[in-house]
């Protein structure tokens, strides 16, 4: 076939798809003296590593359906012991059939936003064990971490707790950000991955291009940026609760999981720019470049499919769950808290009523329309719960900025007033305020019509902390209404 790659497929917009269209293998032998070609050994080592990872995965999705006590649980376990078989299963069809290789990744791609929701629940399961108690919780969970990397340095830059990437104090506020975050993924990689079908079906997609012209650029781009947040979000959650959790080995249940996507990804893209722009891997007469872009990515992630298997035996043990386990604790929302006994085990059912109620995501589809409807109408009114009554005495909403809602009254904790009342100056920029047309007629001398204008300054600039858009319109009314400096 010759030595192809992007920076020779960005130049035409159908060499991508007539590439992958007809992806027709014909390489030499490996080794003088047989007939076992590059593809045939991919194959052979992705069906050996695939065939262990199964039987891992389903042994281990067996003894916990055969303990299925908590289902609350054990339904999220199973879903993410299941993504080693679909991608073991999706990359040994990529390898077998290159010509169809991106209906199989995309399935698998898919299914990598369900096991990110799953860890996510799963993680909720183990701070309470029903919706409402989580709730309860995390209105009184105390004290909030900080906001890992990068989002730290955005607040610095923007404001502080008083700007846009502030940390919420309101725990509830804090947890249904994390939600939105992580269960918004399921719905974009749904609709990703029908875009992609049905692109690829009308010679639109060209996974080997990045070029504009094609959907496969688009449709990466959005994947990245929407998993990113949903890791981000999850990374955030392990450091608020890996020492309350520690019990449940968080950490090597977000390493399952981070791995597994961040390999999946950048290995293809590694190999990919290693082929084209660095010309470091070429193709050659016993190794195409259908094996290079799609075989060697694919046969990676079997073998790794299969060492991801045995740590999920560690990961998520069955042991915990057995009728006689161990009886464990949940964590405090704050040190001072007292203890709550872990929900008591319910009566094992059968295997398939198990794996029936494992499989049936409509619980996905129903958190992911709770997070849509805060995100839309709940973030609106969250000032009216009950968590906001914790600052309400200095008149400070949860968010860590002023409180805009100052008419929302609780009767179980009377209003006091603001706590800067006290100071001389308090009343003076209580509120951001326009002066009104009138007062530039009252003006006397140039020097009240610029201390005028340096007050409506340090407004703009303090709105400008609040939000930050306000820096596009912050030079214009500086000039317009600078008034020349007086001589003193």
């Amino acid at each position: 076939m010759g030595q192809l790659g992007w920076s020779s497929l960005l130049g035409h917009p159908f060499a991508a798809d007539s590439i992958l269209v007809t992806q027709l293998v014909s390489e030499e032998p490996l080794f003088d003296g047989n007939t076992l070609t590059f593809h045939q050994l991919a194959i052979l080592i992705s069906a050996s590593a695939g065939l262990g990872a199964f039987m891992l995965s389903f042994f281990l999705i067996y003894m916990h359906a055969a303990n299925y006590t908590k289902p609350a649980e054990q339904r999220n376990i199973i879903r993410i012991l299941m993504m080693v078989p679909i991608y073991a299963a999706s990359n040994f069809l990529q390898l077998t059939f290159y010509h169809h290789s991106v209906y199989y990744s995309v399935i698998s791609d898919a299914y990598e936003a369900f096991a990110i929701a799953a860890f996510f629940s799963l993680m909720c399961q183990y701070v309470a064990p029903t919706l409402h108690l989580q709730k309860q919780f995390f209105r009184e969970l105390s004290p909030i971490k900080e906001w890992v990397l990068p989002i730290n340095w955005f607040k610095a830059m923007c404001g502080g707790q008083r700007g846009p990437w502030r940390t919420p104090n309101s725990g509830l506020t804090w947890f249904n950000i994390i939600w939105i975050g992580v269960y918004h993924y399921c719905f974009i990689r749904v609709i990703m991955t029908v875009t992609a079908v049905i692109t690829q079906h009308y010679k639109k997609y060209c996974e080997s291009s990045l070029s504009p012209l094609f959907a496969h650029v688009w449709i990466m781009a959005v994947e990245c940026v929407a998993v990113a947040i949903a890791m981000y979000c999850i990374i955030q959650y392990y450091v608020q609760f890996k020492q309350q959790l520690a019990y449940h080995k968080p950490f090597l249940k977000v390493l399952s999981i981070k791995l597994v996507i961040f390999l999946s990804f950048w290995q293809s893209v590694v190999i990919s720019v290693a082929s084209s722009w660095l010309t470091i891997i070429h193709s050659t007469s016993k190794l195409q470049y259908p094996d290079i872009s799609i075989g060697i990515p694919a046969l990676l992630l079997s073998v790794e499919m299969f060492a991801f298997a045995i740590l999920h035996i560690y990961a998520f043990p069955w042991a915990p769950y057995r009728p006689n386990a161990p009886v464990v604790f949940y964590p405090k929302p704050y040190p001072e808290a007292p203890d709550t006994q872990e929900n008591v085990p319910q009566p094992r059912r059968t295997v398939f009523m198990a794996l029936v109620d494992a499989f049936n995501f409509w619980d996905v589809v129903k958190a992911f329309g709770r997070g849509m409807r805060w995100l839309f109408v709940g973030v609106k009114h969250r000032h009216e719960d009950i968590s906001y009554q914790k600052n309400m005495a200095m008149d400070i909403d949860m968010d860590g900025k002023h409180d805009n809602n100052s008419h929302v009254s609780y009767p179980s904790q009377p209003r006091l007033g603001r706590s800067t009342d006290h100071l001389p100056i308090a009343t003076q920029f209580h509120k951001h305020t326009i002066p009104s047309p009138g007062i530039w007629e009252r003006m006397r001398s140039p020097t009240d019509s610029f201390r005028l204008w340096e007050r409506g300054a340090m407004n703009l600039v303090d709105r400008l902390c609040t939000e930050p858009i306000c820096a596009l319109l912050l030079p214009l009314p500086l000039l317009l209404l600078m008034p020349s400096r007086p001589t003193l």
